[in-house]
């Protein structure tokens, strides 16, 4: 077997981070951000009127989850430079492109609470905003994916795992690229984001509970 030459400790931060990650990325779009952009225009900026705070708590959500994603592409840096250090270090820079953009993104859907009363429709197209940074910064994810797989496939990570997360950049970036370009045809993708929270989450475990790489 191939030695592990991280720090398990290390390891298992990254495991940590990664679950913070996926929690607040679940809780802020599907259970918090979700169930508001539901109707026409008009009936999801009363949603926001009429839930401002559970907005808000979205964006706390999406804050933190930020927050832990560039503290994820600098461990992941750390950990995986002796395999690769260009490898690594531009796994690193798209991840934090990535963390770049839900940032401005955020900043769009921040702006959603103060322009209800006064320009509603435009708060909704903050929302339209948001999710464009999304999915641009999903791009530069899925190239992050690609990436690691490489980088993975090279550690005691299981094989099944490290490609994986290669079809998981395959997924985002597709799934991506069609609602910039066909958005009518997005709902075909959607069910293929099953594989990218399948192998995150195995991703997210092992780096927990066997913490070797």
């Amino acid at each position: 077997m191939k030695p592990s030459l991280a720090d398990p400790r290390l390891v298992r931060f990254a495991g940590v981070l990664y679950l913070v990650i996926i929690l607040c990325g679940i809780t802020a779009e599907m259970f918090l951000r979700g169930p508001l952009l539901q109707g026409t225009p008009d009936q999801i900026a009363q949603a926001f009127a009429a839930n401002t705070g559970q907005l808000r708590l979205s964006l706390v959500a999406d804050t933190v989850m930020m927050i832990a994603d560039v503290a994820l592409a600098l461990v992941f840096f750390e950990i995986l430079r002796h395999l690769s250090s260009a490898l690594a270090l531009a796994a690193m820079v798209f991840r934090l492109g990535q963390a770049v953009l839900i940032g401005a993104s955020l900043m769009a859907l921040g702006s959603v609470p103060s322009l209800l009363a006064d320009a509603p429709r435009i708060a909704v197209h903050m929302t339209d905003l948001h999710a464009l940074g999304y999915d641009i910064g999903l791009i530069l994810f899925a190239v992050n994916c690609a990436i690691m797989s490489i980088l993975l496939w090279r550690t005691r990570l299981p094989k099944v795992i490290a490609g994986g997360l290669a079809a998981s950049g395959l997924v985002y970036a597709t799934g991506s690229l069609t609602r910039l370009v066909a958005p009518d045809r997005a709902a075909v993708i959607e069910p293929a984001y099953l594989i990218p929270l399948v192998v995150e989450s195995a991703l997210c475990l092992w780096l927990l509970f066997r913490a070797k790489i």
